[in-house]
């Protein structure tokens, strides 16, 4: 059987030797090697490019979205204003996987909730490495058109022009037109009856850079980028100046001063960092307009371009529910994790024991955040807030080999076996870390564990492999064993 177990030389991941050991492990318990195969590498590969689907109302971005990822998921009517939300699909051409975002139509100068859906178009732009342009070609370059130019091009992405609704030949002159708005070559499709849209995807991968390889525990390159971020006037800008040492951003009592992620590089000890003061965060995103719903979008993109995020909390009052809603952004982001309690000095006795309570009882979810109190005011033990930081970036790099983890699992199991459901036991068979930053785990096993269980696993590998920072995440893998072949 062995002859059959692919040799990893393209699985560098997990290193080829453990490959190997990890692929045969698999062969033994009867399990399809391919299908083994793909779950490593969709859990464990870096984060994949985007490619962001624009254009103004029913020019037939969501019907090209759906025959790019090739089925009919994104929703489709014939007429205008029907997506309104940016909805993130996985996508494979020619053996290249990538994200694409599906966005309402973007118009100017408008109102309402049709200027919350051209912000999340904008936001989209904001976060793609590159922009897939579609324009209606039987009605032409319109005014509104002529004005997603002038946004892309301030956003300096790569960009794709598609003319659409091109059906034969008739209207490839109908497609040259769009010569005029200066991105270059139009490519005519027809994205219901799939004409073109090969050449046109071959384009889009030209713009996109290549998925990273998962590189265990190897930094980027650079400063560390850490987001400063929490609800309005809790002390974010303050703390900023007071580890710069000098006033770099604009400090005032009115809450919302800030609108735009500021970055700043700030030695501290010993290293170079990159700050980003963002916007507070006030409510949910939906319900918040003009400048303060741009500034939330911004600060989510900040968040998921960081590498850590330092929570402010303002200890002085009670844990918000808006205080729970940005820890957990952070969270869903994957990123590293420091929670910092600001205006510790203005603390009675009283406060500190009740904050303590709060804090048992409103963030029982994420006991493994690394936690410092200061003052932004006056620097109370900012020495703390980058040993912090570093314990947090270590825990979201962490690596355990698969033959640790496995002799670990098979401890687990041994002690606490997973409760009988139904007459069954199922019981975790095998399993790998296939990425970092967070730490990504794909187990194997008999049948589905259950929500409780995966959260005493969870548990049992912090304390054991310490993970202090940094959320985790485990994905249960269920297959029916192959049938031996007589």
């Amino acid at each position: 059987m062995n002859d059959q177990i692919p040799t990893g030389d393209e699985h560098g991941a997990l290193g080829d030797a453990e490959y190997t050991e990890f692929m045969e492990l698999a062969a033994q318990e009867g399990f399809d090697l391919e299908e083994v195969e793909g779950d490593i590498a969709a859990a464990g590969h870096g984060p994949l490019p985007v490619l962001a689907v624009v254009g103004r109302p029913n020019v037939g971005k969501s019907t090209l979205v759906n025959r790019m990822i090739g089925r009919r998921e994104a929703v489709v009517e014939d007429k205008p204003g029907v997506t309104r939300d940016r909805v993130t699909y996985e996508a494979e051409w020619n053996g290249r996987r990538f994200k694409v975002v599906d966005t309402g139509g973007w118009e100017q100068d408008v109102l309402g909730i049709d200027a919350s859906v051209a912000a999340q178009a904008e936001f989209a732009i904001e976060a793609a490495d590159a922009v897939v342009f579609v324009v209606d070609a039987k009605v032409g370059a319109t005014d509104t058109d002529e004005a997603v130019v002038k946004l892309l091009r301030r956003a300096g992405k790569p960009v794709v022009l598609v003319a659409n609704k091109v059906d034969g030949p008739s209207g490839e002159a109908d497609a040259a037109m769009l010569w005029s708005l200066g991105l270059g070559e139009p490519h005519p499709i027809s994205a219901l009856h799939g004409r073109g849209t090969g050449d046109m995807l071959d384009a889009a991968l030209e713009a996109l850079p290549e998925a990273p390889e998962q590189l265990f525990g190897a930094p980027l390159g650079g400063p560390r980028r850490i987001a400063l971020i929490g609800r309005p006037n809790v002390g974010k800008s303050s703390l900023l100046n007071k580890l710069a040492g000098e006033e770099r951003v604009v400090v005032n009592e009115m809450a919302g001063t800030t609108r735009d992620p500021v970055d700043e590089l700030i030695e501290l000890g010993g290293k170079t960092w990159k700050f980003v003061d963002t916007a507070g965060i006030r409510k949910r995103v939906h319900l918040q307009a003009g400048a303060d719903y741009y500034a939330s979008l911004r600060t989510a993109a900040a968040v998921e371009k960081a590498e850590v995020a330092i929570v402010l909390i303002d200890a002085s009052e009670s844990i918000s529910v808006q205080d729970q809603r940005i820890i957990t952004m952070a969270v869903e982001a994957g990123r590293a994790l420091v929670i910092a309690y600001n205006k510790w000095d203005q603390l009675d006795e009283e406060r500190r024991f009740y904050l303590e309570r709060e804090i048992e009882r409103d963030l029982v979810q994420i006991p493994w955040a690394m936690r410092v109190n200061v003052s932004a005011r006056t620097g109370r033990h900012m020495d703390k807030l980058v040993p912090a930081i570093e314990t947090a970036i270590e825990g979201w790099e962490t690596r355990v080999p698969t033959g640790r983890l496995n002799a670990f699992l098979g401890e687990i199991v041994a002690a606490h076996p997973h409760p009988i459901r139904g007459g069954k036991q199922p019981r975790i068979l095998f399993g790998t870390q296939a990425g970092t930053k967070p730490p990504r785990f794909v187990l194997f096993a008999s049948g589905f564990l259950e929500a409780g269980y995966r959260r005493f696993v969870e548990r049992r590998l912090r304390e054991e492999f310490g993970f202090e920072g940094t959320p985790i995440h485990i994905s249960v893998r269920v297959r029916e064993k192959r049938s031996k072949k007589k």
